[in-house]
């Protein structure tokens, strides 16, 4: 079978996986520039058949694989950025940076995907079309997907793309996905609160836009779950409230700042018009007035209902039954992978790194300081993306 094949092929560079995975994790890298990620990706590769393409932008990179025979186009994403906080893991391999760390599996994602590479470059004479192999900075919030699609690095589009994030509270070895809006739109809003500030002895002689921040609060919460459908899932939050100098000042201004999380772009849209409002009625009630600003992030994910299926045959033909979990609902994290699946038809997927027989719900997730990954999950993973690029390229979308 494929799919065993893959497999061993796998783990006979598990050791190879496992290097390149703790060179990356020991030198994070931030947002659109990792140049010394992409040049240890580079290195991994070297000797494979492989043709280069980057751009301006960002130190992105795709890696082709030219099969030996004429055929469809694949594309394979990992991503190589790091997130900016510190890392507790106490691992060898741990970041020597300070105030950096691998802290959402992008240097298993990118091994992963250098596996991946391998293990089809050893068949390239057999496969009939391309592989491309997508190696993505700024994925943490710096939109590096869509810098890369902007410099023409995927053109011409491939006909599928996939892509696979590693959850290391997630069973061990489990693939996990589920077709529609798997992850939501993730934006960004900034609002200033501008009243008149005074003395605090003197309330009724100043325009205060603190408890008037404190009402926009409690309004969002009042309008998510009265204007919006609780069928579509919607998420308002206020991360951050800053306001004044002292304790017997009223300032002028507050400011708010916080993130929307939604699931299609016409709830994406309505929101942003009702946030606007509510902060906006919401202040002037109080004497003062609200300035909104809101900064657009990533779209929706959403996974192809046909690159599930696939997904999810290759996951049984892997593990069998209970190797493959759907997911019940979507998630509101964000992914900017999204940008790729708003041209090409594909998925991402989920991996569970927990370790092998460990309480996975126990576990420390993604962000966390403290995060542990198993790293005998990860040759599953790269046997898991090489096993979808075949099928794709061999049955299309069946």
């Amino acid at each position: 079978m494929l799919t065993e094949s893959l497999m061993d092929a796998a783990r006979a560079i598990e050791p190879r996986i496992t290097a390149l995975r703790r060179a990356i994790h020991a030198e994070p890298e931030l947002g659109l520039q990792t140049p010394l990620t992409l040049a240890k990706v580079r290195a991994e590769l070297a000797d494979l058949p492989l043709e280069w393409r980057e751009g301006p932008s960002t130190t992105g990179a795709v890696a082709v694989l030219k099969g030996g025979k004429p055929g469809k186009s694949v594309l394979l994403r990992g991503d190589m950025d790091a997130l900016p906080m510190p890392e507790n893991t106490g691992l060898p391999f741990a970041s020597t940076i300070p105030g950096r760390m691998h802290a959402c599996g992008h240097d298993t994602h990118t091994a992963m995907l250098a596996g991946a590479a391998r293990i089809l470059a050893e068949r390239q004479f057999d496969i009939a079309g391309e592989v491309r192999f997508m190696f993505q900075p700024g994925e943490e919030g710096f939109h590096g997907a869509r810098f890369m699609l902007n410099d023409g690095l995927l053109d011409p589009l491939p006909q599928a793309a996939f892509a696979l994030h590693i959850m290391p509270n997630s069973p061990h070895g489990i693939i996990a996905g589920r077709d529609g809006a798997m992850l939501a739109a993730a934006d960004q809003f900034d609002i200033t609160v501008n009243g008149r500030g005074g003395h605090a002895s003197l309330p009724h002689d100043t325009a205060d836009p603190v408890p008037a921040a404190a009402a926009i609060v409690t309004a969002f919460q009042a309008m998510i779950t009265r204007r919006f459908s609780a069928a579509e899932a919607t998420v308002v939050t206020v991360s951050q409230i800053d306001a004044g100098t002292a304790h017997n000042i009223i300032p002028d201004m507050a400011t708010m700042r916080g993130t929307v999380r939604t699931l299609s772009p016409e709830r994406r849209k309505a929101v942003h018009v009702a946030l606007t409002e509510v902060a906006e009625h919401t202040a002037r009630a109080h004497g003062c007035e609200a300035e909104v600003v809101i900064t657009e992030g990533f779209p929706v994910t959403i996974n192809d209902p046909r690159a599930i299926t696939l997904g999810k045959a290759v996951a049984l033909d892997m593990g069998g039954e209970g190797s493959w979990h759907p997911l019940a609902h979507s998630l509101m994290g964000a992914e900017d992978f999204s940008y790729v699946l708003q041209k090409v038809p594909g998925a991402m997927f989920f991996l569970g790194v927990a370790h092998d027989g460990e309480d996975w719900t126990q576990c420390c997730g993604i962000h966390s300081s403290r995060m542990i990954v198993d790293e005998s999950a990860l040759p599953k993973g790269s046997a898991f993306l090489a096993a979808c690029a075949l099928r794709f390229l061999d049955e299309g979308w069946g």
